[in-house]
């Protein structure tokens, strides 16, 4: 059954939103969710990151907590600036921050909490995984940005994702 049907979660996501785009239950929309939800998932498996084993679901839930909130000041912030200044008075800048985080999950919950908030965007991963290349829209203090990267969403991520946790 795993071989046919890879990613249940995944299946049954894709069915359901199916439907809802095309608003109909007839026959022929069932049966081309079920295609879908069956096809996508097969070929799309060898693109998705290894399987997932939650080993800290309080330390995830403070995670999600802290990178929503910072979402919500930063989608804040970015819409006072956006307002407020000229565009000369910017100080839009790519900043390097160096990683230790190394898992390929964990690096891609690290690019959706860098895309989703708002005046940052991820910009490229080095080959060796070692350095993130981050566009940041006002940035004040590049060394403050960077540790408050390091501590709020990659140590977290670090004990979620790396159980022998940051390399030497």
């Amino acid at each position: 059954m795993k071989r046919l049907v890879p990613s249940p979660p995944l299946s049954a996501t894709l069915f359901v939103v199916w439907l809802l785009l095309h608003q109909s239950v007839d026959a022929s929309t069932l049966l081309s969710a079920f295609v879908l939800a069956l096809v996508v998932p097969l070929i799309t498996q060898g693109l998705r990151p290894a399987t997932v084993r939650m080993r800290k679901p309080r330390v995830a839930l403070h995670l999600a907590g802290a990178a929503l909130f910072d979402m919500l000041v930063s989608a804040k912030n970015v819409a006072w600036i956006v307002l407020t200044r000229r565009n000369v008075r910017l100080t839009s800048y790519f900043v390097v921050i160096p990683l230790e985080l190394r898992d390929p999950n964990g690096l891609a919950v690290l690019a959706m909490i860098m895309c989703l908030t708002p005046g940052t965007a991820w910009g490229e991963l080095s080959l060796d995984r070692s350095k993130l290349l981050i566009h940041v829209f006002d940035l004040v203090d590049e060394a403050d940005f960077i540790a408050r990267i390091k501590l709020r969403y990659e140590l977290p991520l670090l004990e979620i994702f790396q159980m022998e946790g940051p390399a030497p």
